[in-house]
């Protein structure tokens, strides 16, 4: 129970008819232990949350273990204990898609460090993984939680400065230096997702620029534009080769100013600039007033941040950085980046739903707020629902029914008469056959409402469901499994399992290429057809 604070009146009769409730054990993991996870463990571990942690580098996470008094444990053995309620993780950027995936198949709550993934559509999974599996998805967007931040929110929604006009920011500074990222992706999403929060994200383009001095393909320098629907703009500049480190926010209204420096003490961390434009005889005449300080309660906005996690997950509160806003900063920094190689500003509103090459039937509906992955065909009287995400190259057959939020990977195809419920994801490559089910309520009643009792299907890359077969909610289906016509499936389905019957049984095993291999107990074995090696380990093949 994050947030609070454990008092108690000392007192007889009060404690033997009220008894004074355990305090909750520490039920967090933090993955990544290093430059900024360290900060990371610190605060968890001061809020008593801290049960374990975990680092790559084995001595990392031994010091830091001895440090806060806590184990260190390997990543797959955190996943399997249900005592770990939630993960906070800080690792390399191109690790956030995996390790977030796998933490919530682990049904862990997960608060993951910017950026949420390096690809718009992996986001995008994993918003509609969390949201199936009722988890909560946070992206560490840091300065969201800063209370001068929070104070310059307040005082552009209250509308002392006018109608904002346009916004800047500068994040410099001589270092750290990174060679997995460059600076866009290093810097410029903390101030990306302030400038959301200010402008709102009618985004209309993006043009950026970058230039690299000490790495030949990572620029050290990027400068961003951004272009509102309502006529706002704001730019972003970004720097790790700068002499002097500077962390300012400048907002600019047609009644007035504010700057939010972050490298000033914190009486001086806001200030309003109430400036006056007035015109004499049709020219722009500038009014200076005198610059006012800003009270700002001082707090360190990590803990805060930390603090908004563990509540979120004890109330089931949706976090102010959830997995959508995470998705809306990846997307400017997704066009940014396009912007920078390919010298041309970036038209957001040509993203469209549909991608290029879609075919949409004339008699099948596709509602605005759902995206459709390029080369993809959806035929006769098919419906796609609000907030689905359907991948590249896949065939959708008639009268199907996906959503709303549900997700269907690269590849898929789909025959008719099959309905995609929300919670299900598909993953790369998965073939429904014609009239298969996928059900969403265990205990369903035409008189009683369960929509809060939906539980999720995953099946996983490759796999195949035969024609009138039944996935009961709750169940995850193997990479490369086969579900033969007709099968009832109420548990989980192994990778290359095959099963049939009602309720599905595990009868053999099966191939990538769709053959079944050699039946019985085996060490190694090649597929008859494609000539792919297996080695069979505790019951489930493994492709050499």
């Amino acid at each position: 129970m994050a947030g609070v604070v454990w008092t108690y009146q000392i007192n007889d009769e009060i404690l033997a008819n009220h008894p004074m409730p355990a305090k909750p054990e520490p039920s967090i993991a933090v993955i990544g232990c290093g430059h900024w996870g360290k900060n990371l463990v610190r605060n968890m571990h001061g809020l008593g949350a801290v049960a374990s942690v975990h680092d790559r580098d084995p001595q990392t996470e031994a010091a830091i273990a001895s440090e806060y008094g806590v184990p260190g444990r390997q990543w797959p053995e955190i996943l399997d204990d249900d005592a770990i309620r939630g993960v906070v993780i800080a690792a390399p950027a191109a690790a956030h898609h995996a390790l977030v995936h796998e933490a919530l198949l682990a049904d862990k709550h997960v608060f993951v460090e910017k950026p949420l993934a390096l690809r718009i559509e992996q986001a995008e999974e994993l918003r509609a993984l969390a949201d199936g599996r009722r988890r909560v998805l946070m992206v560490g967007h840091l300065l969201q939680y800063h209370p001068a931040f929070l104070k310059l929110k307040e005082i552009c929604s209250s509308g002392e400065l006018g109608r904002l006009r346009y916004v800047y920011s500068n994040r410099l500074n001589l270092g750290k230096f990174r060679t997995e990222e460059n600076t866009l992706w290093s810097f410029a999403p903390h101030d990306i997702s302030m400038i959301l929060s200010l402008l709102g994200d009618d985004l209309e383009t993006v043009l950026a620029t970058g230039h690299a001095y000490l790495h030949q393909a990572i620029a050290d320098v990027t400068t961003t534009h951004l272009s509102f629907a309502s006529g706002q703009a704001a730019h972003i500049y970004v720097s790790w080769l700068h002499p002097f480190k500077e962390h300012r926010l400048v907002v600019i209204g047609d009644q007035g100013m504010a700057v939010f420096d972050d490298g000033e003490d914190w009486p001086s961390k806001i200030r309003k600039y109430p400036h006056r434009i007035d015109w004499r005889d049709g020219l722009p005449q500038p009014q200076k007033a005198q610059a006012v300080s800003v009270p700002v309660e001082a707090d360190e906005p990590l803990q805060l941040e930390c603090r908004h996690f563990l509540d979120c997950i004890e109330t089931g509160a949706t976090p102010r950085t959830d997995a959508s806003e995470g998705w809306r900063v990846l997307r400017v920094l997704d066009a940014a980046q396009r912007s920078m190689e390919t010298g041309r500003t970036v038209n957001m509103r040509e993203q469209s739903p549909a991608g290029h090459d879609v075919f949409i039937h004339q008699t099948s509906c596709v509602e605005q707020s759902s995206e459709i992955g390029s080369g993809t065909k959806i035929w006769h009287f098919s419906h796609v629902m609000k907030n689905s995400k359907i991948g590249r190259n896949c065939v959708i057959g008639q009268n199907v029914a996906i959503g709303p939020a549900a997700v269907i990977g690269d590849g898929c195809k789909i025959q008719n008469n099959v309905s995609v419920y929300q919670g299900v994801t598909l993953e790369k490559g998965v073939f429904c056959g014609p009239s298969m089910v996928f059900t969403n309520i265990v205990n369903p009643r035409a008189e009683i409402s369960r929509k809060d009792e939906f539980k999720p299907i995953l099946v996983r890359r490759g796999a195949t469901i035969g024609a009138n077969a039944t996935i009961l909610c709750g169940t995850t289906i193997g990479r490369y499994a086969f579900i033969g016509a007709g099968a009832v499936v109420t548990k989980d389905v192994p990778d290359h399992a095959l099963v049939l019957g009602n309720p599905a049984r595990h009868v053999g095993h099966m191939c990538a290429c769709g053959v079944r291999l050699p039946d019985g107990e085996w060490e190694e074995a090649d597929c008859p057809a494609c000539g792919r090696s297996f080695r069979q380990s505790g019951g489930v093949p493994e492709a050499r």
